[in-house]
C-alpha cells in the first residue's frame, strides 16, 4: 500500500534566518532517506511545512514496506575461508554471524574471482525495509544533519537531556491515516499538533496526512508552507502600497525575515510624522526595516512616504490598536535618528577624523587614522593615472572613514560612508567629493552599483587595495571558505571597478603603490607580486560567472594580463575566433609550437631567409612578416576581433610547414633557424591571447 507521509515537528520559535534552510533540508532528509531505502521515488511530489513552531513534510505516494530486492553480498577470500581441510574456518563462521547469516551453509556460497583472488559470495532475496524502520533511520539521519545555527540543551517532560535548535514539544508521523511509531528527540510520534498561538481553535487532531495542510490552516490558522507564505505576504504588500498610491522600498531580505516570523500573516499600514523626513531617508528606512520590521514606502521617484506597513501575526476586524501601537513605537525609533542627525551635524567631518586615532583599524596595521593617511596618498595616485582631481581624491579619502565616529554610524553601522556623504553636503564639501565618501565601499556585494566617477573610483580603489595589501601583507590569508576580513571581496571589487568601468590602469602598479604605503617590515615588498596571483585566480571566477568558457578564461588569464579594463574585450574576441573553421586547427597548431620550444628550451635567433630551403618555410616566414605589423597596429588599436580573424589567414602555410618540414634538422643552424621562425609564430599567434588553451584537451 501507499499513501502521503506526514512528518512534522512541532516547536518553539524558530530561528527567523535560518528558518527557510532549515525546513528545505529537513524535507530533503526525509526524502532522500526514503528514497535511498526504497520506499519513495525521489523525485516524489512533497510540500516543505516551516512556519515559526512547525517544522515539516508531506510526501505523496509512500510505500508501507519497500519491496524485497535480490542481494549478492561479497563474504570472504576463499583462502580465509576455507581450512586445508576443506572445512569453513572460524573467520567465515564469524562473518556469517556479523552478516546475520549464521544459518548459511558453506554449499549456499557462491565461489567466483573477485578480479584479484577466488572469493565466496552470498546471493539471496532480502527482506525490504518496512516504514516504521525506514523512516526512523531516515528521521534521525534528517536531524543530525540539519544546518542549525547553534543549539539548545532542554529536558523532555520525561527528563530526558535533549539537544535541538529550540524545545520541541510534539511529533507527528502519519501513513495515511496511520500513526507511523517513531520516536526522535524524546517524543513519541502521534497525531496532534498545535496552531497559532493566539487564533488556533485549541490542539488540532490530525485525521490524516492528506487532510494536514487543511485542518492547519481551517483549525490552527497557519498557513505552513514558507514559499506559499512568502507569496502571499508580497502580494499583500504590492496591493496595500498600490492602493496608497505607492511602492514599497527594497523588501527582498526583509520579506524573507518576516516570512519566518509569521504563520497567518496580514498586512496593515500606518504612518509617522512627516517632520522626520528632514532625517536622510536612508536611516529612517533602515531603522523601520531593522529595527521595526516594517516596510517603508517611496514614491514614483523612490522619495520616502510618511507612511509604512506592517505584516502581523494576528488577523482582526478592527487594527486600529495594533496599528496605533506600533506607530507609538517607530515614533520612538525615528525620534532616536533625527538625535543622532543633529547631534552630528554640530560638528565637521573635517574635525572627526583626529579622532580615528584612538580606533584600532589592526594591531599589525596600526589605527584608522593611519589608515587614512594611506588611502589620502593612493586616491590622490590613482586619480592622478586617471587624470582626475586629485586634489578632491585626496580630500574624499582624508574624510572617507570620518563617520565611523559619528552616533549615527554607531547606532547604524550598515550607513557608514552613506551618512559621511551626508555630513559632507552638510559641510559645504565638494559634490563629488561627497559622492565619492559613498561610493569607496561600493561594489559591497555580487551585482552592486559601482563608483560613479574617476573620483569615486580612485578612492574605492584606495580602499580596496589597501585592505588586501594590509591584511594579506601580515599573512591573513583567506583559507578554505573562511575569509573573515573579506579579501575576496575586497578583489572582486577591484576586478569589477577596472574591468566594468573600462579604466586603463596596470594592476601590478596599482598593487606596488599600494604596498609602497607600508613599510617593508610591516608587508614585504614581494606580497605585491603574490596578491597579484591571488587576484588573478578570482579573476578567472569572475569571468566564469559571466558566463565565458574556461577555454577562453585560460586563453586570456593565462598570460597573466595587467590591464583587467581589456580583458574583456579579449575574451570577446577569443569567442569570436573559437567560432572561426580554422581556430581548432590553429589551436592545436599553437599547442604543437609551444611543446616544440619548450622542450628545445633556448633562446632561438630571429628566422634568417638565406637558412630557409624548404618552400614552406619560406611561404610561413613571408605569411609572418606580413600578418605581423597588421596584427601588431590592431591590438594597439584594441581591435582585438579583427587580430585573431587576420590571424585565421596563417592556417594554410602553417598546416603546410607541419605537414613538409622537419623542425628538429640535423643541421643545428638550420633546426635553429626553424625553431626561430616558430617562436616569433608564437608571439604573433599569442599577441590577443593564448589560443593553444582553445586545442582539444588545453594546453600540455
Amino acid at each position: 500500500m501507499n499513501a502521503t507521509l506526514l512528518v512534522e515537528l512541532f516547536t518553539e520559535e524558530l530561528p527567523p534566518k535560518a528558518l527557510d534552510a532549515i525546513g528545505n533540508a529537513f524535507a530533503a532528509g526525509i526524502l532522500n532517506g526514503l528514497a535511498k531505502r526504497g520506499l519513495v521515488a525521489p523525485d516524489a511530489a512533497h510540500r516543505i511545512v516551516a512556519t515559526p513552531r512547525h517544522l515539516g513534510v508531506t510526501i505523496e505516494s509512500v510505500l508501507a514496506r519497500a519491496p524485497d530486492q535480490p542481494r549478492r553480498d561479497k563474504v570472504l577470500p576463499v583462502s580465509v575461508a576455507i581450512g586445508t581441510d576443506g572445512l569453513p574456518t572460524q573467520a567465515l563462521t564469524r562473518k556469517l554471524a556479523a552478516m546475520n547469516a549464521a544459518h548459511v551453509t558453506l554449499d549456499q556460497l557462491e565461489r567466483a574471482s573477485d578480479g584479484k583472488q577466488d572469493t565466496l559470495y552470498r546471493s539471496f532475496v532480502a527482506a525490504g525495509i518496512a516504514l516504521a524502520d525506514g523512516l526512523q533511520q531516515a528521521l534521525t539521519e534528517a536531524l543530525a544533519q540539519l544546518p542549525i545555527p547553534k543549539v539548545m540543551r532542554y529536558q523532555t517532560p520525561a527528563g530526558e537531556d535533549v539537544q535541538f535548535v529550540r524545545p520541541v514539544h510534539a511529533l507527528v508521523a502519519l501513513h495515511g491515516s496511520h500513526v507511523v511509531p517513531v520516536t526522535a528527540l524524546g517524543l513519541a510520534a502521534g497525531r496532534e499538533t498545535q496552531g497559532h498561538r493566539f487564533m488556533s481553535k485549541g490542539p488540532i487532531r490530525i485525521d490524516s496526512a492528506d487532510s494536514y495542510q487543511r485542518q492547519l490552516h481551517d483549525e490552527g490558522r497557519v498557513l505552513g508552507e514558507f514559499a506559499l507564505r512568502h507569496a502571499a505576504i508580497a502580494t499583500a504588500l504590492h496591493a496595500a502600497a498600490e492602493t496608497r498610491q505607492a511602492r514599497l522600498a527594497d523588501a527582498g531580505a526583509l520579506l524573507d525575515e518576516v516570512t519566518a516570523l509569521v504563520e497567518f500573516p496580514v498586512v496593515y499600514g500606518g504612518r509617522f510624522d512627516a517632520a522626520f523626513l528632514a532625517v536622510p531617508q536612508e536611516c529612517l528606512i533602515l531603522s523601520m526595516k531593522q529595527h521595526q520590521k516594517y516596510f517603508p514606502l517611496v514614491d514614483a521617484a523612490g522619495q520616502l512616504l510618511p507612511q509604512f506597513l506592517i505584516v502581523s501575526n494576528i488577523q482582526t476586524d478592527d487594527p486600529v490598536n495594533i496599528v496605533r501601537g506600533n506607530e507609538r513605537v517607530l515614533r520612538a525609533r525615528l525620534a532616536d535618528a533625527r538625535f543622532f542627525f543633529d547631534q552630528d551635524r554640530r560638528h565637521t567631518l573635517a574635525s572627526r577624523v583626529d579622532k580615528l586615532g584612538s580606533v584600532v583599524y589592526h594591531n599589525k596595521l596600526g589605527t584608522q587614522l593611519r589608515r587614512v593617511e594611506r588611502l589620502t596618498k593612493l586616491a590622490g595616485a590613482i586619480a592622478g593615472l586617471l587624470g582626475a582631481d586629485v586634489g578632491k581624491a585626496e580630500r574624499a579619502g582624508r574624510l572617507a572613514k570620518a563617520d565611523l565616529v559619528t552616533d549615527m554610524v554607531g547606532e547604524f553601522p550598515e550607513l557608514q560612508g552613506t551618512m559621511g556623504m551626508h555630513y559632507a553636503r552638510h559641510d559645504g564639501e565638494d559634490e563629488s567629493v561627497a559622492r565619492a565618501i559613498e561610493d569607496h565601499y561600493r561594489p559591497r556585494f555580487a551585482n552592486d552599483t559601482l563608483p560613479a566617477g574617476n573620483i569615486a573610483a580612485a578612492v574605492a580603489l584606495a580602499d580596496k587595495l589597501d585592505i588586501l595589501t594590509g591584511i594579506y601583507g601580515v599573512g591573513l590569508v583567506p583559507t578554505g571558505d573562511k575569509d573573515p576580513f573579506g579579501l575576496r571581496r575586497a578583489a572582486l571589487g577591484v576586478l569589477r571597478i577596472l574591468a566594468e568601468s573600462r579604466l586603463p590602469l596596470d594592476l601590478p602598479h596599482l598593487l606596488d603603490l599600494a604596498r609602497g604605503q607600508f613599510s617593508d617590515e610591516t608587508v614585504a615588498p614581494g606580497v605585491a607580486l603574490e596578491l597579484y596571483g591571488f587576484m588573478l585566480e578570482r579573476l578567472r571566477g569572475y569571468l566564469r560567472e559571466r558566463g565565458f568558457e574556461v577555454d577562453a578564461v585560460d586563453a586570456v588569464v593565462t598570460q597573466r594580463p595587467g590591464r583587467i579594463d581589456l580583458v574583456l574585450p579579449r575574451l570577446e574576441a577569443v569567442r569570436a575566433f573559437a567560432r572561426l573553421p580554422e581556430a581548432e586547427s590553429l589551436a592545436a597548431a599553437n599547442k604543437r609550437i609551444r611543446n616544440i620550444l619548450k622542450k628545445a628550451d633556448i633562446q632561438a635567433p630571429d628566422p634568417d631567409l638565406a637558412l630557409m630551403r624548404e618552400p614552406a618555410e619560406k611561404a610561413l616566414l613571408a605569411t609572418v612578416d606580413q600578418l605581423a605589423p597588421r596584427v601588431a597596429s590592431l591590438v594597439r588599436g584594441e581591435d582585438y576581433t579583427e587580430a585573431l580573424k587576420l590571424l585565421a589567414g596563417a592556417r594554410a602555410p602553417v598546416d603546410a610547414f607541419f605537414d613538409q618540414v622537419m623542425v628538429m634538422a640535423d643541421e643545428h643552424s638550420i633546426r635553429m633557424n626553424r625553431l626561430g621562425l616558430l617562436s616569433r609564430l608564437d608571439r604573433l599567434m599569442n599577441a590577443v591571447a593564448d589560443i593553444s588553451k582553445l586545442a582539444s584537451g588545453g594546453a600540455s
